[in-house]
């Protein structure tokens, strides 16, 4: 009689076992593929979404360059005088204060250098500070394209003797960038639908998306009023500015699990 319950003990602990094991090994499985699903259940497809936008803002940045000799404070002074002259015409022509912004400054010495090969040994003196350029860079925005001529041709004649980097961009691109990205899903979706339709298999989970691609802005370059510590250049006539268009492109990549 004992050696029966050792017998059905023993094979009760085998099926235990058994079914420990069998369960397990499911549990393996099947974490496996959820985990994992991508290295044998999965397959991607992108779409990109393309939106033509018209610029809204244009960009320039204009500056005063001041050389002189070692008067540092005069020099400050006067290039300084130049640059708030063409900060106030921006602002009486209607351009916000906070769309001007200070991008640089700075203060740079002048050297001369002695060539003193060919001297023998005679001891070459160092290099001595002659004067200094002192140079201060704004950036502005303008939000009235009918002024950008005027105002590019309007900072030279009021102490700016540098002007450059005109672009012309979308100041909040969200709604455009959502748009394209829509677009970009939409394609992604149907070709993942065709593609299962051809391979004769279903949809599964959608897994992951990711998101690429670029907004390239209009850009032209306007840097014609000079450069230096001279006067600037008169200008007669304010140039013809074209913003033209600008494309959003948004390329989305989707991964789904193939049933």
């Amino acid at each position: 009689m004992n050696e029966q319950i050792k017998n059905y003990f023993y094979i009760t602990v085998i099926i235990v076992l058994l079914i420990g094991a069998f369960s397990t090994v499911k549990y393996v499985n099947s974490y496996s593929k959820a985990s994992q699903p991508s290295s044998f259940r999965s397959f991607n497809v992108a779409g990109d979404g393309k939106v033509v936008a018209v610029p809204d803002v244009a960009r320039f940045s204009f500056g005063a360059v001041t050389e002189g000799g070692k008067d540092i404070a005069s020099l400050q002074k006067q290039n300084s005088d130049k640059v708030n002259k063409a900060i106030a015409y921006l602002k009486g022509n209607g351009v916000d204060e906070k769309d001007i912004t200070t991008q640089n400054y700075s203060v740079d010495p002048r050297y001369q250098y002695f060539n003193c090969s060919g001297e023998g040994t005679t001891a070459c003196p160092p290099a001595e500070i002659v004067g200094y350029t002192v140079n201060q860079g704004v950036a502005v925005k303008i939000r009235d394209f009918s002024k950008v001529g005027n105002i590019l041709s309007g900072v030279v004649e009021n102490g700016a003797n540098t002007v450059s980097q005109l672009q012309f961009t979308i100041d909040d691109p969200t709604a455009v960038q959502n748009e394209a990205r829509a677009k970009a899903i939409d394609k992604a979706k149907a070709k993942a639908e065709a593609i299962a339709q051809a391979g004769d298999f279903k949809l599964g989970r959608l897994l992951s998306i990711d998101e690429g691609g670029a907004s390239p802005s209009a850009y032209q370059d306007y840097g014609g009023f000079g450069y230096g510590g001279g006067a600037p250049m008169a200008v007669k006539s304010s140039p013809n500015i074209e913003p033209g268009s600008q494309e959003i492109n948004v390329v989305i990549t989707l991964s789904y699990e193939i049933k």
